[in-house]
């Protein structure tokens, strides 16, 4: 049986703009892939009313993660309606249990958005209660014991919300991928005007090469990279778990400077 990776993001293309070279590395190193967003994109827009807009960036998803090779799992929430909840903790849950991943690749804790940080705290409990019989989740699901390692993605912008600068604990290669990561961003395409119009963007797509070619550039390596954070591995995985290294030993190097840090 091959092993799994899960990537949780909180809205339709924000696993192409930060996770999607890794995932696509995983798949290519023989890992089965597994793509959600738990709100549906229903406030991506300026022109399009919620029943249209979240169908449209559904269909935008499901391509994206089709192109990728990737297990495509449902939204559960409206956007800015990712609450760190009883109700969604169950349902998301019920999914991490039915995947089991090895790898659980998420937002970084610290983000310009409260979605974002929300999926980031509901992915690690839902991950943390994964062999908890005492949890009910929605719909039920056995407890599984498969350890699991979570990375975090660096914050969109590459700064917390406070314009500090992150600095990964690790480094993954992706330019091998980065024509593959842009076409499956390029499937939001509902998202040029939105981003143009609310954030400025210019341009989708050059900015996430901006992005991937910072993170190069920080890696002193690599033409294009995305830098992640492992998280604790209490109640997650052995102590040395680092199967994102172990799957990409010629794409991937840990940051000593950042370890020795982090102690």
């Amino acid at each position: 049986m091959a092993k799994r990776a899960f990537a949780i993001s909180a809205h339709p293309d924000d696993i192409e703009f930060m996770m999607a070279g890794a995932l696509l590395l995983l798949k290519q190193a023989g890992y089965e892939i597994h793509y959600m967003t738990v709100a549906n994109g229903s406030c991506g827009t300026t022109q399009y009313d919620t029943e249209t807009i979240v169908t449209m960036r559904r269909q935008e998803s499901l391509n994206a993660a089709t192109f990728a090779g990737a297990v495509y799992h449902d939204s559960l929430v409206n956007d800015l309606e990712i609450f760190f909840e009883k109700s969604t903790l169950q349902r998301l849950s019920a999914v991490v249990r039915d995947v089991a991943p090895e790898i659980l690749l998420t937002h970084s804790p610290d983000e310009y958005m409260e979605d974002h940080s929300n999926t980031c705290r509901l992915a690690l409990t839902a991950a943390f209660a994964r062999g908890m019989r005492n949890f009910s989740t929605d719909p039920p699901r056995p407890t599984v014991d498969q350890p699991v390692t979570v990375y975090h993605a660096l914050p969109y912008g590459l700064r917390d919300p406070l314009r500090r600068r992150v600095r990964p604990g690790m480094y993954v290669d992706i330019s091998s991928v980065i024509e593959a990561k842009r076409e499956m961003l390029a499937k939001h395409a509902s998202q040029k005007q939105w981003l143009d119009e609310s954030q400025g963007l210019d341009s989708y797509l050059i900015t996430m090469e901006d992005m991937s070619r910072e993170v190069g550039r920080m890696s002193g390596r690599y033409d294009y990279a995305e830098g992640w954070i492992r998280h604790s591995p209490l109640g997650f995985c052995g102590e040395d778990a680092n199967p994102l290294l172990d799957a990409l030993p010629d794409k991937a190097f840990v940051s000593e400077e950042v370890e020795k840090e982090l102690g």
